[in-house]
C-alpha cells in the first residue's frame, strides 16, 4: 500500500516562525519589540488630534523599564499600579541603571502605568490597560511633551506591567545614553528605540508558545496522513 506523503501547509512556516519569536512578544512589528509598537500607536493617536508625534527616546525608555521594574507585584485587580518610585530614583537608580548620562537628564512631564495578568499585544494594551480614562487620555495628548519612551516587563510568577514616560527634553540631547547611545544593556523587559533584542523575561510564555506550536504541528501531520 502507497503511504500518502507527509507535507506542511504554506501556514506552517509562519505560525512556527511566530511562535519561536521572543515569549509572548511574538511577530511585533517592530522586529519584536512592542514598546516600541505603543510609540507608534501613541503618535498615531495625537497626530489624529492634530498634536506633534513625539521622539522617541530609548533613554527614557530605558528608565521607565527600570520603572516598572521596581513595581513588580504592585499590580491591582482594575490594571493599576500601585507604586510611585521616589522623585530621585530616577536620577539615582533609573538613570545609572540605563547608563543616562547625567547631565543629559530632562524633566519628566507625565507618565502612565499599567499592568495585567498576562501579555496582550501593544494596541489592546493601549486601549486596556493604559489609556482607559479621561485622566490617562489627557496626559497622553498634552502639549508639553517632546518625547517619549515605553518599558514593558512580565515576570515569571506575576503580572505584566507597561510604563510610559513623557518628558519635554530636546530631540537627542535630552536623557542620552553612554557608549554612543548604547547604554547598559538590560536583561530583562523592553523598552522603546532599544538597540538591544527584548527579553520578555517569563519563561511560563515561552514555554506556552512552545505547546502550541507543536500542537499545530502535530495536528496537521495527522490530518496529512
Amino acid at each position: 500500500m502507497m503511504k500518502k506523503k507527509l507535507c506542511f501547509p504554506d501556514w506552517i512556516p509562519l505560525l512556527l516562525l511566530c511562535h519561536l519569536q521572543l515569549p509572548t512578544l511574538v511577530c511585533s512589528k517592530h522586529h519584536g519589540n512592542p514598546a516600541n509598537d505603543l510609540v507608534e500607536i501613541i503618535n498615531q493617536n495625537r497626530t489624529a488630534q492634530k498634536l506633534e508625534r513625539l521622539n522617541d527616546s530609548p533613554g527614557l525608555g530605558c528608565m521607565a523599564l527600570q520603572y516598572v521594574e521596581l513595581c513588580k507585584g504592585n499590580c491591582s485587580g482594575n490594571s493599576a499600579v500601585n507604586c510611585k518610585p521616589p522623585t530621585d530614583d530616577f536620577t539615582e537608580v533609573f538613570a545609572p541603571n540605563c547608563g543616562v548620562e547625567l547631565p543629559t537628564i530632562g524633566t519628566i512631564t507625565g507618565h502612565i502605568v499599567g499592568c495585567q495578568s498576562k501579555y496582550t499585544e501593544p494596541s489592546l494594551a493601549f486601549a486596556n490597560v493604559l489609556v482607559k480614562d479621561n485622566k490617562s487620555l489627557s496626559v497622553l495628548r498634552n502639549k508639553s511633551h517632546n518625547e517619549v519612551g515605553v518599558g514593558l516587563i512580565g515576570f515569571h510568577e506575576g503580572p505584566f506591567f507597561w510604563c510610559v514616560l513623557f518628558s519635554n527634553g530636546g530631540t537627542n540631547s535630552s536623557f542620552v545614553l553612554e557608549d554612543r547611545g548604547e547604554g547598559i544593556k538590560q536583561n530583562k523587559g523592553c523598552y522603546s528605540g532599544s538597540a538591544f533584542p527584548c527579553n520578555a523575561g517569563h519563561k511560563s510564555a515561552m514555554l506556552f508558545n512552545y505547546i502550541i506550536t507543536f500542537s499545530y504541528l502535530f495536528v496537521s501531520l495527522l490530518n496529512q496522513i
